[in-house]
């Protein structure tokens, strides 16, 4: 299948699962804006075609004002994003394991001042190029400037480096002031609304996805990512939701590894 012309282009690391679905949720919000658009990836870039242009679409997703659905509940309300976009964010709101394994964050960590520090941070000019995804800032509360928000974890690149025992001491704890990739965070928290990752049969925290060559929209997204179609099945990965505290509760994705006898993009 021959590929249509990008719109706009990111460079992508397919084996940070925190990246691949940030690129999941840019196109969910891309096609919120123009039903028709596709995406794929090629040669360590995700493209989007027949759709605005990078700029365009971050002013309208940094523009929208997040309303936190449940007032009374600050740690796991769901979140709605407005129009133009209009879309609910609940999956972590489930009795389903698997599923809840893919929330990273636990106890006093409060979702809806997280994805508004990151959404924030995203309005930076640097942002609206290839490079959206490999930029790291400090995040800052958006009612507060002085307070910095520590992100949810999905961005693979801190899994390693989350664990007290690895750094000597816990950066929480000493107020330590750390860089977020604000881009890979909020888009993360988008994209597993609609594709989620393939658990592993009676291995906890185990997961599978997928990525594809071949232009697709955004309601093929979960059956790519779980390896269902034929383009998309030769392409697989599998990372773990990492315990990252002693306390076993938060959580970090960590880098994946090519499933064995798959093709890496």
């Amino acid at each position: 299948m021959t590929a249509p012309a990008p719109s706009f282009r990111i460079r992508v690391d397919v084996t940070n699962p925190g990246q691949f679905f940030a690129c999941c949720g840019l196109l969910e919000l891309a096609s919120r804006l123009t039903a028709d658009a596709v995406c794929w990836f090629e040669r360590g870039s995700f493209c989007l075609s027949q759709t605005h242009g990078l700029r365009e679409l971050l002013a309208a997703i940094t523009g929208a004002t997040l309303r936190q659905i449940d007032p009374d509940d600050t740690t796991a309300s769901p979140i709605q994003i407005p129009a133009p976009f209009d879309i609910r964010l609940d999956w972590w709101k489930t009795n389903d394991r698997a599923v809840s394994d893919l929330k990273v964050w636990a106890g006093t960590m409060e979702s809806f001042r997280i994805a508004r520090a990151m959404q924030k941070a995203m309005r930076a000019p640097d942002f609206a190029s290839e490079e959206l995804l490999n930029i790291g800032i400090v995040a800052y509360d958006p009612d507060d400037p002085k307070k910095k928000v520590e992100p949810f974890y999905f961005d693979a690149r801190r899994g390693p480096n989350a664990h007290s025992r690895d750094v000597g001491f816990a950066p929480n704890d000493l107020g330590v002031t750390t860089i977020a990739s604000p881009s890979v965070e909020f888009l993360s928290l988008v994209g597993l609304q609609r594709t989620k990752p393939v658990p592993l049969p009676k291995t906890p925290r185990i997961f599978d996805y997928h990525a594809w060559t071949n232009p697709l929209p955004v309601a093929l997204l979960p059956a790519a990512a779980a390896g269902l179609l034929p383009d998309s099945a030769a392409h697989g990965y599998r990372f773990e939701s990492w315990f990252r505290t002693g306390q076993r509760k938060h959580k970090a994705f960590l880098s994946a590894k090519p499933k064995p006898q798959s093709q890496t993009l």
